[in-house]
């Protein structure tokens, strides 16, 4: 019994990563090349990116402004 309570969870993460590779590359359900997970994955990182970028110029345009000397 101790075996089945430890395969649970692992199966069931096997059974998610199936159903979503199937629903991926089915061609039938297969979303467009631009929805896909890999897109959507890929405008969350460029979005991050720039938001970070952004905070990091804050910064250093507070910095100058706190210490002008320097």
């Amino acid at each position: 019994m101790p075996f089945l309570s430890r395969l649970g969870p692992l199966l069931g993460v096997f059974t998610g990563v199936l159903a979503f590779y199937l629903a991926e590359t089915n061609p039938r359900t297969a979303p467009s090349p631009d929805d896909t997970q890999k897109e959507l994955l890929r405008w969350k990182r460029d979005k991050w990116r720039r938001e970070r970028l952004k905070l990091m110029q804050m910064r250093r345009v507070r910095k100058v402004a706190l210490h002008p000397g320097k």
